[in-house]
């Protein structure tokens, strides 16, 4: 029984390279990487559908998806967390897809419209931009509202949100800005 926990202590202290090496070669080594981020990886999901049950369905395909493509998965500076954020949008966005009728949902609170108007560079708007902000990310596409939930909503760096979409850092931020400025656009009141 001490051998078994000192093992599991071990384990879990690996980093997430040496548990991906590690689970690359032994399945059940994946779950360590499993339990680390299985609740991050249900909040992200869980602001984008706002059900529990669904976000838990999603949540558990992300995963899935995840260990079954293991090999595939190749360390390249950033957090292994980035490379399960990217296949859970994935999985939200082919939800979307598949179930045209649902209404895609945006989780928002007052903190992040403030950091996120703040950014902007419109902080004397922000009760305006409060009372309009949702309606207006409901007309963003997808790729936009993406950008803008990982960055304000989810505190992401810029160059967390390039490795999750692929792209560079530095397209990442400029992506974002002018996605800021069509919503200042939309937000400002009309003379």
């Amino acid at each position: 029984m001490t051998e078994t926990l000192s093992t599991e202590n071990h384990i879990n202290q690996k980093t997430d390279a040496e548990l991906v090496a590690v689970a690359k070669r032994d399945s059940r080594a994946f779950g360590v990487l499993y339990e680390r981020y299985y609740d991050r990886i249900f909040v992200f999901v869980y602001k984008r559908v706002e059900t529990e049950e669904l976000a838990a369905d999603l949540s558990a395909n992300v995963f899935l998806t995840a260990m079954t493509h293991l090999n595939k998965y190749e360390d390249r500076g950033f957090p292994f967390s980035s490379w399960l954020y990217r296949i859970a949008i994935n999985e939200v966005n082919q939800f979307y897809r598949k179930n045209k009728r649902a209404i895609r949902v945006v989780s928002i609170d007052r903190t992040n419209v403030g950091y996120m108007t703040e950014e902007a560079g419109s902080k004397a708007e922000l009760e305006l931009a409060l009372q309009g902000v949702e309606a207006v990310l409901s007309t963003l596409d997808e790729p936009s509202l993406a950008l803008v939930e990982m960055r304000f909503f989810d505190q992401k760096s810029f160059k967390e949100i390039g490795e999750i979409l692929g792209i560079s850092e530095g397209n990442a931020k400029i992506k974002t800005y002018r996605v800021l400025e069509k919503l200042k656009m939309k937000l400002s009141p009309k003379s």
